[in-house]
């Protein structure tokens, strides 16, 4: 239940990315307008997930589960009588906090898993960003049948409906601070946002679901203007990449399990540079002059190589954002609720960010796979820190056991070695 809310939730959270289409035509957006309206959402989505993930560590997270479902319906259904700019701004704003039900659901579903299945849960509740393939299947399926006006309001439906299902399949029983003898203050809540850890975590989801997000929505444009693709040919190559990348997170839950998220965020950035480095060479020609003349050859990647590519880097992402949750969870499994939502909150802020600069990249650099040029060096730059990252750790746990050899051998009594 929880995976299936979080999908409408992600279908809601993208929805505006559909629809503005159709308001850009009828109110004459400029770009900027356009992209203004299209990442509104992303970033309000975005910036709650931390606030929402605190409240879930206080908080019964069913219960705020259920009035997140109710409180995204209202500016849905208000969205299609909306006229001006400014209220579709703010309204999709408002909307952007259905983004931030992965902080909460991330808490909800580990407080009530086992700790050797975290990932596999957390796989398949991750797997709810299937929500942005939904949407871009549904919507103009809607748009042809009723108008864009009815796609808010199906979607509001959508939400309460699951909503009423949530609240009667689901228990409040089973969070961990219902069982907390202690009161939690928000300095205790903030004290793990102070350990660099969480950062380099927030770092690798950057890159992986802030990627994902942001090629998800850069690739339909991509397909069209590179490959002279039409709409519909380009959204079901990008369908491939969204569904590679959702389905994919469960795969990677099971892996982070049984073979370490640590061995399985390591493979997915391998993976992820040789990928990129083939899909960041744009198209040449090249000219050779020979003895019995020129000898001119162009070097260009086919269209089904480049699908294919893009396919295995949606499977590497989808991995990958599996198993930074079940790290995520080996560290601070009583802080889920404010280390995932600030990881969470980092992703998110570069999908927001990754998509404008595949933008000013392209510009700047003048090439369409700058893009991918990008991606490839924010790849480059978290496997060096997770390298440091492990060797600083591996310093200190010997260092640990240097101490602890030092301590037990000079006294019999047992101490507290680790403090």
């Amino acid at each position: 239940m929880a995976a299936l809310v979080f999908a409408g939730c992600f279908a809601a959270w993208t929805m505006v990315s559909v629809i503005g289409l159709q308001i850009q035509q009828e109110l004459v957006l400029t770009d900027t307008q356009f992209s203004m309206l299209v990442a509104s959402p992303l970033l309000s989505g975005a910036l709650l997930r931390l606030p929402l993930g605190m409240l879930a560590e206080r908080m019964v997270s069913r219960n705020l589960m259920l009035w997140l479902l109710v409180g995204v319906a209202v500016p849905l259904l208000l969205f299609s009588y909306a006229q001006e700019f400014w209220q579709y701004l703010l309204l999709g704003l408002a909307i952007g906090a259905a983004g931030s039900m992965f902080s909460v659901g991330v808490y909800f579903v580990s407080s009530r898993s086992d700790h050797h299945n975290q990932g596999l849960n957390l796989g398949i509740f991750g797997a709810g960003n299937i929500g942005a393939a939904l949407t871009n299947l549904v919507v103009p399926m809607i748009i042809l049948a009723y108008g864009w006006r009815a796609v808010p309001d199906i979607y509001a439906i959508a939400l309460l409906v699951l909503a009423a299902l949530f609240w009667i399949l689901t228990s409040p029983s089973g969070d961990q601070n219902t069982t907390r003898i202690e009161p939690l203050t928000w300095q205790c809540q903030l004290q793990p946002l102070a350990d660099a850890r969480v950062w380099r975590f927030g770092l690798y989801y950057f890159f992986m679901f802030g990627g994902y997000i942001a090629l998800a929505l850069w690739l339909p444009g991509y397909y069209m203007n590179h490959y002279d693709l039409n709409i519909q040919d380009a959204s079901f190559l990008t369908l491939i990449f969204t569904l590679a990348g959702a389905l994919s997170r469960i795969l990677g839950g099971w892996f982070a399990d049984h073979f370490g998220a640590r061995q399985v965020n390591w493979g997915v950035f391998w993976v992820s540079l040789v990928c990129l480095f083939f899909l960041s060479y744009p198209p040449t020609s090249l000219t050779i002059h020979g003895t019995q003349g020129d000898i001119s050859f162009d070097i260009a990647m086919p269209l089904w190589l480049f699908t294919v590519l893009i396919m295995v880097m949606g499977v590497a992402m989808g991995l990958g954002k599996a198993s930074v949750l079940r790290v995520v969870y080996d560290y601070y499994p009583d802080r889920m609720g404010t280390v995932a939502g600030t990881v969470g909150m980092l992703g998110a802020i570069g999908g927001f960010g990754l998509l404008i600069s595949f933008g000013l990249m392209a510009d700047f650099i003048g090439v369409r796979s700058a893009c991918f040029m990008l991606l490839y060096g924010l790849a480059v730059a978290c496997m060096c820190v997770m390298y440091y990252g492990i060797s600083q750790e591996q310093k200190r746990s010997r260092l640990q056991a240097a101490i602890r050899h030092n301590f037990l051998h000079d006294d019999s009594d047992i101490m507290d070695v680790e403090t």
